[in-house]
């Protein structure tokens, strides 16, 4: 397996605790989700990969969703957190920091060097952002 897969393969792991963490902090709708995964650098490669996990999610049980239509706008699914979700993010939370400290440790990473991951931006020029 090349770099790439394996970096396809860790984003793939933790798209969902990434998506249960920006529901924590509100509810939001599919597209904003998008929007705000591809802010982070190289976190989301295909807004595709968002729908498919957020029916996993809510099979899981981590996640509702209720259609809600808002003045002038056409309906929108929104997606919230459920206290399950909150209980498997913080979870993951509690394992994140070793495993990633383990990870850093065996690839001699240097904790002290801010981490600024260049794994291509996914946005467009409209939400003033711009491929690297």
């Amino acid at each position: 397996m090349e770099y790439g897969g394996e970096t396809t393969e860790l984003r793939r792991g933790v798209l969902g605790p990434c998506v249960l963490a920006l529901l924590a902090e509100r509810p939001r709708f599919g597209l904003e989700l998008v929007r705000d995964l591809s802010h982070a650098d190289g976190l989301l490669t295909s807004e595709g990969t968002v729908y498919p996990l957020l029916n996993r999610l809510r099979d899981a049980g981590w996640v509702t969703s209720k259609w809600r239509h808002e003045d002038d706008q056409r309906p929108r699914r929104y997606y919230s957190i459920t206290e399950q979700g909150h209980a498997h993010l913080a979870g993951f939370r509690a394992e994140w920091s070793a495993f990633a400290a383990a990870v850093d440790t065996v690839l001699k990473v240097d904790a002290s060097q801010p981490r600024t991951p260049q794994l291509g931006r996914r946005t467009s020029k409209a939400d003033g952002w711009e491929a690297p």
